[in-house]
Formats: structure tokens, C-alpha cells, sequence
């Protein structure tokens, strides 16, 4: 007697990217990505604002913008003070995320790697955190006695690749390799042993991969090596992933519905625009005395009393108005802030590369992207150059314009489209359909849908079907 129970499991690929696994030419030695593409749908999936891990993934499990779930980035401010910003865990996050909605109609889940998971909350079922966990010595599972369990499997689970910006290319690849295959095989263990109805994991290969080896093969990168031992590395990685999916899908049955997502996806990186040097030289952030190295904003000398702005690196840049009445020695008159955010729009806006050149810098008021602002937003957000371009936090540079990341070596910035595959393994979901207008905060309200679960009002997103 076939199992009727349905289930769903999510295959989360940190920084997948359409334009290559959507390629011919990529998707043709990627044959279970292709097999679950040709029996079911798929396209582009566009993230939010900014397209970046933290919050991007539990914006995709809650159906809530950033500014709903009050979490901006990997950091955020806490308070109004100048203390730098907090990071951001499984507590910053209060909404119902897909398995909270499950567990109360009585459904197991199964959750690896998911950002922002850590520390780990109960579950009605089990869950291992994910890269932001400071250290396998931490409590990194649910329940806690899972961690033995898991290490064992393992032989040493590994969260993230360390050092995946440094210039020991070899040592990256090798623990990249080393830390998706300790995840599979625990993967594989879960699948075997475990009850569940709904499974998500989350590989972090991808990103590393892509941030460290993107110039190899992108021969528009203006760093581009066309000789170098490492130019296939990145589809040779791909085409591994591939086979652990494959291996997974292996232990599947046929009322599981297979969905492939990305939080967003990759492009080559361009350079970095020096957000605070920027802000000096307009006279709007004025230090007390000048640092001899590159130094972050934390540790700069900062003149409160004669600075109006200042900016936090990244993917994406956070502006900060120093505002009287609510930071400590603000300065910005309130009647004067929305004037000086124009001010600061229009002038990044026109903001080139080194020679002057428009590179597309869009400027947004967090008011303009999200349905609430809760928490401290930033009063400004500021996407470089169509992403070609990250935001540079040092300062010390001597100039607005740099061709590198200060935060190390790094060939790629995000992009704002991800993927997104959907096929049940009983060949009834599509059939190799391409389909647009898909957002990330349309995949809780299809997941509930998979389960014939009414979607709740106060999530955005809509259901995708394959018809």
C-alpha cells in the first residue's frame, strides 16, 4: 500500500544563480537539477531589499519583509547610541516562520542549515542551526541530545568554511567540498531515520564558492584569469551539489513535492564605494583626527557634534542621520531630515565610478520598501552600482573609489534574482515551465498550499502553481 502522506522538501542553495543553472550549457551536466526542472517549474526568484542571507531567508519562511520582521542585515542597531550594531539570531525574529505554522497542525519538521535558526528554538521535530553559530562546541541542535547524534554522523559536522576570503584558494575548495558533504551525509542520516513531513536544508557552498572563485570564469570581471587552473571550479561544484541532490532524492517517496531555492543570487564585483570617506569629504562626518590605517567606523574618532551621517559597509550601505532628539549629540534638526535625505539620494544617486561614470546607484527611504518599520531601520538604503559595487565601511583609504573588499579577498556581490525549482516526484507539478513574476515571500504561502493549509492573511506573498 503507497504512502499517502504528503511532504515537501526544500533544497536551499545559499547564492544560487539563474543565469547558470538555468544555462544549456551548465543545466545539461547538472541532470537531477535538470530532471526536477523538466517534470515540474521553475524561474527566476527575486528577493527582497537587500538581497542578502540575513534576512533574506526568513523573509522567504514568514512571508514578511524585512521591515516587518525588524531585521535589516546581518547587523542592526539595537539603540540609538554609537555603539555599532548587534547581530541578528533566532530571537531577533518574532513572526511564524512555515514550521511554527506546521507544528501546530500536529506536522513534523526537519530543519538544517536554515539562517537565522540559531539559537536553536524547539520544534516539533528537529533542527540543526546554521553558519552563524559561533562554534560546534556551542548547543547547535534541537532537541540537544540530536548534537551527539549529528557529530557522530558527521565524523565533526562543520557550519561554515572558515576563512573563506583569504588567499589560500586550495584550502577553501577543500573545506567547501569537505563541509557539503558532511552536510548530505547528515542529510541522507535524516531522511533515513527521522519521521517528517516538511524537510528544509541549507547550503552554504554556493556563496563561499562563488565569493572566492567568481573571476576565474566570468570573463567580463575585470580581474578575469583566463589560464587558470580554477576556471571550471565553480561548475565542477555545481555539478557535484547535483549528485547529492541526487542522492537525496533518492530516498524521497512519490508524494513528496521538491522545491530548489536560492535567497538571492551572484554577479562579478566591480569594486567598493568608501560610503564614510564619501561622507567625509562632503563634510557630513567630520573626525576628530584622521587614522593612519584603514579603521573601521567603530573605532574612528568621530566629532558627534559636527556630523550629520555616517554609513555601515556591506552588500548593500545603511545610512545613519545623527538626529537631534533621538542620537545622543544629534545634530540634524527634525524639521531638516527629509531635506537632507533628498540630499543625500540625489547626490549618491549621481555618484559614478572612479572616472565619473554613471554606474546606477538606486537610494531608498526604508519607508518606500517596506509595509512596517519595526525595529531601528536605517534611514537610508543605498545599493551600489545595480550591485556591481558593495559599500566599503573603512575609512582610511585616501579615496572613494577601491577595486577590492576591505573585509578581504572577494570576486563576487550579490544579485537580485535567485532560483526557484518546484516538481513532484509523481510527475504532476508542471512540466519543464518557465514562470515569472516569483518572489521570495511566495514560497511559505505555496508550501501551505502543498500541505492544503489555508495561507494566513498577514502573509504577503502569494501561492505558486504549476498550471
Amino acid at each position: 500500500m503507497k504512502n499517502k502522506r504528503k511532504k515537501v522538501f526544500i533544497i536551499g542553495l545559499d547564492c544560487a544563480t539563474p543565469q547558470l543553472v538555468f544555462d544549456d550549457e551548465w543545466l545539461k551536466d547538472l541532470p537531477n537539477i535538470k530532471r526536477l526542472i523538466n517534470n515540474g517549474v521553475y524561474g527566476e526568484l527575486e528577493s527582497i531589499i537587500p538581497p542578502i542571507t540575513v534576512p533574506a531567508w526568513m523573509s522567504m519562511m514568514t512571508s514578511k519583509d524585512p521591515g516587518e520582521l525588524g531585521c535589516y542585515g546581518f547587523r542592526n542597531r539595537k539603540d540609538y547610541s554609537y555603539n555599532g550594531l548587534s547581530f541578528a539570531n533566532s530571537m531577533t525574529i518574532k513572526e511564524a516562520t512555515i514550521w511554527d505554522i506546521l507544528s501546530k497542525e500536529g506536522k513534523k519538521s526537519i530543519l538544517i542549515g536554515v539562517p537565522l535558526t540559531y539559537p536553536p528554538k524547539p520544534v516539533n521535530g528537529y533542527l540543526v542551526s546554521c553558519f552563524l553559530t559561533p562554534s560546534t562546541k556551542n548547543q547547535y541542535t534541537y532537541p540537544p541530545e540530536l548534537k551527539d547524534e549529528i557529530e557522530k554522523i558527521a565524523d565533526g559536522y562543520i557550519l561554515d568554511v572558515a576563512d573563506f576570503r583569504s588567499e589560500d584558494k586550495q584550502k577553501i575548495l577543500d573545506n567547501i567540498y569537505t563541509m557539503t558533504e558532511k552536510r548530505f551525509r547528515v542529510v541522507n542520516h535524516l531522511l533515513k531515520t527521522k519521521e517528517w513531513d516538511f524537510f528544509m536544508m541549507v547550503e552554504m557552498g554556493v556563496d563561499r564558492i562563488q565569493h572566492g572563485f567568481w573571476k576565474y570564469f566570468d570573463k567580463n570581471h575585470m580581474k578575469y584569469e583566463s589560464n587558470s587552473h580554477f576556471k571550471r571550479t565553480i561548475l565542477d561544484y555545481y555539478k557535484y551539489l547535483d549528485q547529492k541532490i541526487g542522492s537525496a532524492l533518492s530516498l524521497l517517496d512519490e508524494n513528496t513535492t521538491v522545491l530548489i531555492v536560492s535567497d538571492h543570487g551572484a554577479k562579478r564585483m566591480d569594486g567598493g564605494i568608501c560610503i564614510n570617506e564619501w561622507l567625509i569629504k562632503e563634510g557630513l562626518l567630520v573626525l576628530k583626527k584622521a587614522p593612519q590605517n584603514v579603521t573601521s567606523i567603530t573605532e574612528l574618532e568621530i566629532d558627534w557634534e559636527k556630523t550629520k551621517a555616517w554609513g555601515e559597509g556591506g552588500y548593500y550601505s545603511r545610512l545613519f542621520l545623527n538626529v537631534k532628539g533621538r542620537e545622543p549629540q544629534g545634530i540634524v534638526e527634525p524639521k531638516d531630515y527629509e531635506k537632507i535625505r533628498d540630499m543625500l539620494k540625489e547626490n549618491l544617486e549621481a555618484l559614478g565610478d572612479g572616472n565619473g561614470k554613471p554606474i546606477g546607484t538606486k537610494v531608498y527611504k526604508p519607508q518606500e520598501l517596506y509595509r512596517k518599520c519595526n525595529g531601528i531601520p536605517p534611514d537610508l538604503v543605498v545599493i551600489f552600482g545595480d550591485l556591481y559595487w558593495r559599500s566599503i565601511g573603512t575609512v582610511g583609504h585616501g579615496k572613494v573609489h577601491i577595486l577590492e573588499n576591505d573585509i578581504g579577498i572577494d570576486y563576487a556581490n550579490h544579485s537580485q534574482y535567485g532560483i526557484f525549482i518546484m516538481s513532484s516526484l509523481n510527475n504532476d507539478c508542471g512540466y519543464g515551465k518557465k514562470l515569472s513574476n516569483l518572489h521570495l515571500i511566495d514560497i511559505a504561502p505555496t508550501v501551505l498550499n502543498l500541505f492544503n493549509m489555508e495561507v494566513p492573511n498577514e502573509m504577503h506573498g502569494k501561492v505558486i502553481k504549476a498550471e
